[in-house]
């Protein structure tokens, strides 16, 4: 087994402004590039991105965005539809690239999405890393503070393990993919997550926490008076809202609605400390829920969606038999091929033919070339 190292001062770190423009310039130059990026969700209230990772097939850069008030000048190579980025889950670093500046890509090859489309049971980039050139990550730095300065040797070499083997990498599973027929769909796939976007949140905290679903009326106005005020001290204190207290805490508070702290000390993960910083003001958070009058109490929004008809409930039966059969036979796991709500909705439209298939919003073109056929052959099985 091999362990990927990086020895001090052998990747240079890019902290002005003209030596910036002078990568971009020599980045634009190649055909392809590894990316990667580095953040602080862990760490502080507002996630940023804290370093970007960039290799050719000879030589990396680590690129500090918290010295570097502009990094326009990525965007030309990033963003050129002739340069091919090649990424690993790239989906979240899409939106936060675009987020933080403005910085789009065109051309993406997702190396995880082509091991799912492989059939690969662990496409983690460690375990591919591992199983394809026995090099072994190592991933003590995967929850450090990225924000932090100076950058250790260590930590440097840990950022650029991670796009040093990306093209490599790239070369195998293409020329997998290529083999087996299924490059329109890494093609349709990593386009679909060039456009991907951070959406802001809108409405109340409940809305985002799991668990709050299950709350009603003053309880669900509790757990809201409770987030709002987690939310406060997280950004007073410049910390994520689950380092102040967790929000299984605040999900048990609300329902039993403590009216001492004797109460509040026997909600489960509230520890003495949180009690002595916070216990005043989570009681005084339940005591406005119970006051507010009943026309202003919240409601979680719910979806109502129609009780599926006998048949429609008879055709999702057969196509999931359908595709546990086809997904064994192409090596890939069920929800590849296609998920739970593709096949609730084929069961719900009960489509004549292939083309019918165009309605459903969401479905792959690769989806519908690969199984359009099947579907229908299988609903019309099903009303024989």
């Amino acid at each position: 087994m091999t362990y990927l190292t990086l020895q001090a001062g052998t990747c240079e770190i890019v902290t002005t402004a003209p030596r910036l423009k002078e990568l971009a310039a020599h980045l634009s130059r190649h055909h392809e590039l590894a990316v990667d990026l580095e953040m602080d969700s862990l760490h502080h209230y507002r996630e940023k991105v804290c370093l970007i990772q960039i290799s050719t097939r000879s030589e990396s850069w680590l690129i500090d965005p918290l010295a570097l008030k502009d990094l326009s000048p990525l965007a030309a190579p990033l963003g050129n539809p002739d340069i091919l980025i090649v990424m690993h889950g790239a989906d979240y670093d899409i939106r936060s690239m675009h987020r933080d500046f403005g910085i789009e890509v065109k051309n993406l090859f997702d190396t995880m999405i082509a091991a799912r489309f492989l059939g690969i049971a662990e496409f983690g980039l460690a375990a591919l890393l591992r199983a394809r050139f026995g090099i072994e990550l190592d991933k003590k730095y995967q929850k450090a503070d990225w924000s932090r300065r100076p950058l250790s040797p260590e930590m440097c070499a840990y950022a650029t393990a991670d796009t040093a083997n990306l093209l490599p990498l790239y070369d195998q599973l293409c020329g997998e993919l290529a083999e087996k027929g299924r490059l329109a769909w890494q093609e349709e796939e990593c386009n679909l997550v060039c456009r991907a976007r951070v959406n802001e949140k809108e409405g109340p905290l409940f809305l985002s926490c799991k668990g709050a679903g299950k709350l009603k009326g003053r309880s669900l106005a509790a757990l809201e008076e409770l987030l709002r005020y987690r939310d406060h001290q997280a950004r007073e204190l410049d910390r994520p809202p689950f380092k102040v207290m967790s929000a299984e805490t605040l999900l048990e508070t609300a329902e039993k609605k403590p009216h001492s702290l004797c109460e509040l000390s026997g909600i489960k993960g509230m520890t003495p400390k949180q009690l002595q910083r916070h216990g005043p003001a989570l009681l005084a958070a339940v005591t406005a829920a119970l006051e507010l009058p009943e026309e202003k109490l919240p409601r979680f929004p719910r979806t109502r969606r129609e009780e599926p008809s006998e048949g429609a409930k008879e055709r999702l039966k057969r196509l999931k038999s359908w595709r546990e059969r086809s997904s064994a036979a192409l090596g890939l796991e069920p929800g590849v091929i296609s998920p739970n709500w593709l096949l609730e909705a084929v069961a719900d439209m009960n489509p004549a033919s292939p083309a019918d298939l165009g309605g459903i919003a969401g479905m792959r073109e690769w989806q519908k070339g690969l199984c359009g056929r099947e579907l229908i052959e299988v609903l019309e099985a099903d009303g024989q």
